[in-house]
């Protein structure tokens, strides 16, 4: 017969328990998401970067050089949402930047939330978010269940959206940048006055001492080779500006006057600068438990949209935020102790040349006709079936039907599907029209198919997806963007860094859901809920 342990044998070996070492973890994880980072910015201007930023990461951590996004509309809210919910936006329903809501019917911000508000300005609209639109858990909202909410989590990016959907439900903070006070911001949603150390990097107004520098290049222009020459008749101009060339002066602007800042270096000099308050001013990585700050990067984004890859304007945000994050990771060794934090590095989408650029050198690309889209469109329903609203928003190369149109005249979606495909498929720029109410009949190509499937989501997803031909892009004439399925917007970095992170690379295929499930496995913690991602193993320690 087994002995049973006495009550005394059994205190005793519970206080033996008790002095066990703790489980091993990092103090501190650092997510970084730079807005709208190509993959091939790595090497690009390897040369041209120091020892303690990108090489940093690249030649010290871990390097997936083949990951991707696997989903096809690849937009900012829906990066950051699957990077930290290692999910896709047909489980964690970010479909979008915006979309159209079937059920509620009406347009949907990401992170729009009317029931709370707006704390740190006077802006009232600025401060309405929250992340209530997030579907499923991230891994910020899984390391605070794991400790039983000890840890902290805080979010910080210009945009509302690279903060509040990586820092998740449970965060302690989520802050992001009101460009008409120059403030930094929260919602009632995290609290309801501003944390005395965000109160202080208002203080600094540190907004209008960047606008008086103004942004000239880091190096002499002549040495950026890297890029095409100032001033392309592609570009963008800055707000304000009479040219797009350097240098630029960003004083004396009036309305909306602390915008121009996302738009230059400054604005990840200052988000820099509010990461480390945020550390510091929340005694991050200090406590027993592991803490976790989400940082975005946002300016590379607006720079990109404006000037493009090629040009000398994002060589130069490129090279500037390689000295930021050597400053960045210089604080985090003071502060922690080196090789006591983890830090990933990613973004939430590549982005397209300039089609002009492209055309310029013989490249395959154009810009679509959305009057000539709509038009076509209109016309081909109304002689079908008459006068009626048939078409209810359009959002993310997507057509939305008005479904009680379509019921009161007795009309399917497929009888749509059918007459606008026809009548769309020979505009220049236009590959496929795919009916996303019935994929599995669809023409596609089966890689496509997955793509888009993996970004549909039943209620908040259109009903006809346009599909645009490699290199072909909805816009202006100048500047460029991303949304596509092609391997420019899909293909980004993907680095691992620190405590629990081997050294190495790989060119095997990974992805963007890969990332919070290899967290999950440094950590000893459950992934998040609609996780769909592998770990990487290779980059993790045993």
């Amino acid at each position: 017969m087994a002995t049973l342990i006495g009550t005394e044998g059994f205190a005793q070996t519970t206080a033996k328990k008790s002095t066990a070492s703790p489980l091993a973890r990092p103090k501190l994880v650092v997510g970084i998401v730079v807005d709208q980072m190509r993959y091939d910015y790595l090497y690009r201007y390897y040369d041209k970067y120091g020892e303690g930023g990108f090489k940093r990461l690249m030649n010290e951590g871990y390097n997936c050089r083949n990951n991707h996004y696997s989903y096809a509309l690849t937009v900012t809210a829906a990066g950051h949402a699957s990077v930290y919910t290692g999910s896709i936006p047909a489980i964690n329903g970010i479909v979008g930047n915006n979309w159209y809501d079937n059920l509620a019917g009406k347009d949907m911000y990401c992170a729009e939330d009317p029931s709370v508000e707006t704390v740190g300005s006077t802006n009232a609209t600025a401060g309405k978010m929250s992340p209530r639109n997030l579907l499923s858990t991230t891994i910020t909202d899984q390391l605070q269940i794991a400790t039983n909410f000890r840890s902290k989590t805080v979010g910080v990016a210009i945009k509302d959206r690279g903060a509040i959907l990586p820092a998740g439900h449970t965060a302690s903070g989520a802050y992001w940048f009101d460009s008409k006070t120059g403030n930094w911001i929260t919602s009632t949603f995290y609290t309801k006055e501003l944390p005395q150390w965000v109160q202080d990097v208002n203080a600094r107004k540190l907004p209008s001492e960047y606008m008086k520098k103004g942004w000239n290049t880091l190096l002499p222009i002549n040495q950026y080779e890297e890029s095409t020459g100032d001033d392309q008749p592609y570009e963008t101009r800055l707000s304000g500006a009479a040219t797009s060339t350097f240098p630029y002066d960003l004083a004396g602007r009036s309305g909306d006057a602390f915008g121009i800042i996302a738009s230059t270096p400054w604005g990840n000099t200052m988000t820099k600068e509010m990461a480390m308050a945020a550390i510091k001013g929340e005694n991050m990585g200090k406590g027993s438990q592991t803490d976790f700050l989400a940082v975005s990067f946002s300016s590379p984004d607006y720079v990109g949209h404006a000037f493009g890859p090629n040009s000398i304007e994002i060589e130069d945000v490129y090279l500037r935020l390689d000295q930021e994050f050597a400053e960045f990771f210089a604080f985090l060794d003071s502060w922690t102790g080196k090789g006591n934090y983890t830090v990933f590095l990613t973004a939430d989408h590549g982005v397209m040349d300039i089609p002009a650029f492209w055309t310029e050198h013989r490249l395959p690309a154009g810009l679509l006709d959305n009057s000539k889209i709509k038009n076509a469109m209109a016309t081909a329903i109304k002689e079908e079936f008459g006068e009626g609203e048939f078409v209810k928003a359009n959002e993310n190369y997507q057509i939305y039907f008005d479904h009680k149109t379509l019921k009161s005249k007795g009309i399917e979606v497929e009888d749509l599907y059918d007459v606008v495909r026809e009548v769309l498929l020979p505009i220049p720029g236009i590959a496929d029209v795919v009916n996303l109410k019935d994929l599995g009949e669809t023409h596609l190509n089966s890689y496509q198919l997955e793509l888009y499937k993996n970004g549909t989501h039943a209620t908040r997803s259109g009903d006809l997806q346009i599909v645009t031909q490699p290199g072909w892009i909805s816009g202006r004439g100048v500047g460029t963007t991303h949304g596509s399925p092609y391997n420019y917007d899909t293909h980004v970095p993907l680095l691992f860094y620190g405590w629990g992170v081997n050294k190495g690379e790989t060119l095997r295929r990974t992805a963007i859901a890969d990332i919070a499930p290899t967290l999950a496995g440094i950590l000893r913690i459950l992934p998040p809920n609609g996780s769909v991602g592998e770990p990487v193993l290779e980059a993790v320690k045993k």
